[in-house]
């Protein structure tokens, strides 16, 4: 039995083929949360949907017939002004798609993660500091999916951080006081708070953050890299020591 969804406010996130002539697409919906949907004879010489119709970073409104696991595309428009992103950015958004279907499951719908989304990439057009507009968008990711972080204490102690002092964090539990946890990544109390406070952090801070924010969705996808993770350290050691 099929259902039919109308005019559905979508971004796309991953592209692949299916097929021989049509595509798999990885969608971010308002209502539905992600879901697959399959574009059919998009690659074919006279599709019904011409490639850019289903373009990423482009706010869509869909119509689509579900039928068990996947939905099939029946119609598509664009919303709003397209986003052109460019050069760290371009990478930035790349990153954040991939973020998202990995760390999402299909089917869970999360509407403020949606607007959260479309707000982010207005922030990757206009905004050059890409490290710190990552972090505050991995920080509002994990509270979204329910993996919020502790941010102002240290858990094993109850005790309001110090901006000056070193703390281990754990990622089921938070900033610890103790020196014995070696997988555990070191950040300063200052890093904490300025991600509590929606402050940005010096440099080095950053960098932490950067580090703590890896280990904590390495933890979350039971140890799994991230394949933008590769990419972006590629630039990162060349010219753009700031792109994630």
């Amino acid at each position: 039995m099929s259902t039919r969804i109308q005019s559905e406010p979508a971004f796309v996130l991953h592209e692949r083929a299916y097929r021989e002539t049509s595509a798999l697409l990885e969608v971010l919906t308002r209502d539905h949360g992600r879901i697959g949907v399959v574009v059919r004879g998009i690659r074919a010489a006279k599709p019904r949907f011409q490639r850019g119709s289903v373009r990423a970073f482009q706010c869509l409104s869909m119509g689509l017939r579900m039928a068990g696991e996947l939905g099939q595309l029946l119609s598509v428009e664009t919303l709003g002004q397209p986003l052109h992103l460019q050069g760290e950015a371009l990478r930035a958004g790349l990153y954040v798609n991939e973020l998202i279907a990995r760390m999402t499951e299909r089917h869970d719908p999360h509407p403020e993660l949606f607007e959260r989304y479309a707000a982010l990439l207005t922030e990757l057009a206009a905004d050059p500091g890409l490290a710190w507009t990552l972090r505050r968008f991995e920080r509002d990711l994990l509270a979204m999916l329910g993996y919020g972080l502790m941010l102002t204490h240290a858990v094993d102690a109850e005790v309001e951080l110090l901006p000056d002092r070193d703390y281990q964090y754990v990622p089921e539990q938070g900033p610890v006081q103790a020196a014995a946890l070696r997988a555990a990544p070191l950040v300063r109390g200052s890093a904490l708070l300025a991600l509590a406070e929606d402050r940005l952090p010096d440099r080095s801070d950053l960098a932490a953050l950067r580090l703590l924010m890896r280990a904590v969705i390495r933890h979350h996808l039971d140890g799994r890299e991230l394949d933008a993770w590769r990419v972006l350290a590629s630039y990162r050691s060349t010219s753009v020591p700031d792109a994630d």
